[in-house]
């Protein structure tokens, strides 16, 4: 029988922030926008709206300058002090980004979202769940199970602040695909932002746990994911 419990498998998370919050002529931030690869589709299905990507690893940064777009500014900088005077913004995105905050920053990242939204503004966290195939792979090399868990525990301390109120929760998974181990070791061992210290033993280790994953079309993997959405009071 399914499993009816089974998160649903969407492939664009657009789908899930559009049915939650407002997407036309918004002023929207992204705190630690990577490539900015859902920035760039949501300009292009809501053209009204503008973007700004703050993004703190300085090779990014730089990748992201060199590939503009309308109503798409980058700006360098960490969610912990986020270069934007109050009340700047009606949205504010944290894509897979939060862990990523030095856990003594967490709630001073969390106060500064509070501190750029407008009143009614939202906060929308993603954040990778700490399970499955995919994780069990990563953390061979690079175990987030204590931060994922700071990240959370950040947001429940924020609610209880009363300047948050979540008025929203969502939980699906995302097909990620690797076309070989060659591509996971690129994408996932070696970004540009991290250090993983990789040696020959630890690359052999991950290939051997990585191999039974491959078939003709590359190897497949759903990521389980948990939204919050919180509103600034």
């Amino acid at each position: 029988m399914p499993n009816t419990d089974a998160p649903p498998l969407i492939d664009d998370e657009l789908e899930v922030l559009a049915a939650l919050v407002p997407m036309s002529d918004q002023d929207i931030v992204e705190l630690g926008c990577g490539a900015a690869r859902l920035a760039r589709d949501l300009l292009m299905r809501w053209p009204d709206s503008r973007v700004t990507g703050l993004e703190v690893d300085e090779r990014q940064h730089a990748k992201n300058l060199a590939s503009p777009q309308p109503g798409l500014r980058f700006v360098a900088g960490g969610a912990q002090a986020i270069p934007f005077p109050d009340a700047s913004f009606d949205l504010a995105l944290m894509l897979k980004s939060l862990h990523h905050v030095p856990l003594p920053l967490l709630g001073q990242a969390l106060r500064e979202a509070a501190r750029v939204l407008r009143p009614g503004g939202h906060l929308y966290v993603s954040e990778p769940v700490y399970a499955g195939p995919l994780n069990e792979l990563v953390r061979l090399f690079n175990d987030e199970g204590v931060v994922r868990a700071a990240a959370q525990s950040a947001l429940d301390e924020a609610l209880r602040g009363g300047t948050w109120q979540q008025v929203a929760e969502r939980r699906f998974a995302t097909p990620v695909v690797f076309k070989d181990f060659a591509d996971f070791e690129q994408r996932m061992m070696r970004p540009t932002f991290a250090d993983h210290r990789i040696d020959d033993a630890k690359l052999a280790q991950v290939g051997a746990a990585f191999a039974p994953h491959c078939a003709a079309q590359g190897a497949c993997f759903t990521r389980p994911m948990h939204v919050r959405l919180l509103r600034r009071r």
